[in-house]
């Protein structure tokens, strides 16, 4: 399965390490959920809206291309007054959702397991991002872009992230 092809944007993340340690996640995520390559497409975004076909895969890809608009015109407007990071905000972007491989199973539907039912997507994913060594930043992005944040002080990155995602949401959620 070439990571890369699925989500191109990890091609955006300068550092050699930080790219290798994202990809390495995404693979491990998707093998411990037990997912094929051709199953991929099917996995919704969200469970929250019904019949969705709009796949993980291609939110992720919009949150990433987000987030990345989001910090390039933030970078050219305030410059050094706002420090952030575009590879960690890139990782976290791709990253954010990558615990959904684990919140998510496929029976004769896909919907939540078990384990998904007690830990959510931004605790799992934020796990596995530490255990493969990625930087706590990242780590932090992930865990805290959803309400699980609203918790913690967030970074400018994970601001970022946090607000890429639910754009990328709310359009889409009937009230």
């Amino acid at each position: 399965m070439d990571i890369r092809k699925i989500f191109p944007e990890v091609e955006e993340i300068k550092d050699s390490e930080l790219k290798e340690k994202t990809i390495k996640t995404i693979e491990e995520a998707i093998q411990i959920g037990g997912w094929k390559e051709e199953d991929l497409e099917e996995i919704p975004f969200t469970m929250l809206i019904k019949g969705t076909k709009i796949s993980l895969i291609k939110h992720t890809r919009a949150v990433t291309r987000t987030a990345i608009a989001i910090f390039d015109t933030l970078k050219e407007e305030y410059g050094d007054a706002l420090p952030m990071e575009r590879d960690i905000l890139v990782s976290g972007a791709i990253l954010h959702d990558v615990g959904k491989f684990l919140e998510y199973v496929k029976e004769d539907t896909i919907h939540v397991g078990e384990f998904g039912k007690r830990i959510r997507h931004p605790v799992s994913g934020a796990a596995l991002a530490y255990k493969n060594g990625l930087p706590y930043q990242v780590v932090h992005i992930i865990a805290a872009h959803s309400k699980e944040g609203d918790f913690v002080k967030r970074i400018p990155e994970g601001w970022i992230v946090h607000f890429a995602d639910f754009v990328n949401f709310h359009p889409f959620k009937e009230e």
